[in-house]
């Protein structure tokens, strides 16, 4: 059954690549920003981003204090944001926290000792039920679309959906008739084994996967052109985490560097050169949303 449904995802990707015009042996990639939102860096980095136009997607953290600024930026934006909702049900740093936007009751399993959501995903797992995340989750989304962001997907912060609430994640991409972030079963990381047979001829599989890394910082460019001059045909996600240099950032993420490296990375002339030059194939989620 895993390898039926791979096959037939992989004919169905190829089939909503060749509708957009591309060939069977086009490298086609999607820029993707997550996290925005979780911080004011993050919002102007995005907004600085949007215009240098080589990132092509994003999405953005909905329980986070910065949301509403990530709104504007996309309504102010409309033809240029490509926007996604990355579900959230962790949260993860230290001195920085959010909550769920649905409930403050522990029992709700969605809560730390704190009243935060955990700092890791195991907890929600082993504490929470589909209908519970299911109502988080689509609170997320319903704000987002609250706020004016005509969102063109759905992902996963820090992969907290897998593998216990895949079926409320595929259920709500369905409902809002958007693309949820899948990969097929045999990358890396193998998230979609959670999926039937029934759901895989249903979703558009990503081909591959990449994040940049969350500790090196240095020689930014040369990481990317590393993966990106050994990319094979089809589709890939390649992620990054962008914000800008401020006291705010350094004080919440340990990882600072790397994600200021990111924006920097994606506002550099030398490194769109490199991509023009590559004959990669750049694509948002939009386009995909529109044929699915």
């Amino acid at each position: 059954m895993r390898c039926s449904a791979v096959l037939k995802k992989n004919m169905k990707t190829k089939k909503i690549l060749k509708e957009l015009g591309f060939s069977p042996t086009d490298r086609v990639v999607i820029f993707h920003a997550d996290d925005i939102g979780m911080c004011e860096a993050s919002v102007s980095a995005y907004a600085e981003l949007l215009d240098f136009g080589l990132m092509s997607s994003a999405a953005t953290m909905v329980p986070c204090p910065w949301f509403p600024a990530t709104a504007k930026v996309c309504r102010e934006n409309e033809e240029k944001a490509d926007m996604g909702v990355h579900l959230t049900l962790t949260s993860e740093w230290d001195n920085y926290r959010w909550s769920p936007l649905t409930s403050n009751d522990p029992k709700s399993g969605l809560l730390d000792a704190e009243g935060y959501f955990p700092r890791v995903a195991l907890p929600v797992q082993e504490k929470s039920t589909n209908e519970i995340v299911y109502k988080e989750l689509k609170a997320q989304i319903d704000r987002a679309i609250s706020a004016g962001i005509e969102i063109t997907h759905i992902d996963t912060h820090m992969f907290a959906i897998y593998p216990a609430f895949t079926d409320v994640y595929l259920r709500l991409a369905d409902e809002y008739k958007v693309p949820a972030f899948v990969l097929q079963p045999d990358t890396e990381m193998d998230f979609p084994q959670a999926l039937t047979e029934e759901q895989a001829e249903k979703r558009l599989l990503l081909n591959a996967w990449h994040a940049m890394s969350y500790e090196n910082a240095e020689n930014r460019f040369e990481q990317a052109k590393n993966y990106l001059d050994n990319l094979q045909a089809g589709l890939t996600y390649f992620l990054l985490h962008p914000s800008k240099d401020t006291p705010e950032l350094r004080t919440i993420a340990l990882d600072w560097r790397t994600r200021v490296s990111d924006y920097r990375l994606f506002t550099d002339e030398k490194f769109r050169t490199y991509i023009k030059e590559s004959g990669i194939q750049v694509i948002g989620w939009r386009a995909l949303k529109n044929l699915l």
